[in-house]
């Protein structure tokens, strides 16, 4: 906790519960000096302002410098990841066990090919 400098940046998780619990058991979980958790659980019942204010909580943290965010609880936020635009932390977006993943609706990667031409990507 204390010690995060000198082990490096945190990962921080936000997505459904299976998420979130595959990566605490691979050692990715966290609470920093504050009490606070480097991950959020969501589900059907929580309301997308808590996603938001947790993300923009993660993206303020200096002990952070990725955040793994499921697809679809990145699509209820959308507006708020589009105006992410440091490139610390930064944020990827993975698929959960009942939303596949869409590369067209990950606003990062439109913006990271926006970047290259084609021809660089084969």
């Amino acid at each position: 906790m204390a010690l995060h400098s000198a082990r490096g940046k945190l990962i921080s998780v936000i997505g459904d519960e299976d998420t979130c619990v595959g990566f605490l058991l691979g050692g990715v979980g966290e609470i920093n000096k504050n009490r606070h958790p480097n991950f959020m659980v969501v589900d059907k019942n929580t309301p997308v302002s808590e996603v938001e204010d947790c993300f923009r909580r993660f993206v303020k943290r200096d002990d952070i410098d990725i955040i793994l965010i499921n697809q679809n609880c990145a699509e209820l936020i959308r507006h708020v990841i589009d105006a992410h635009t440091s490139p610390v932390p930064a944020v990827l977006e993975i698929p959960s066990k009942d939303h596949p993943y869409d590369a067209s609706k990950d606003s990062i990667l439109r913006r990271a090919r926006g970047m290259f031409n084609p021809e660089d990507l084969v």
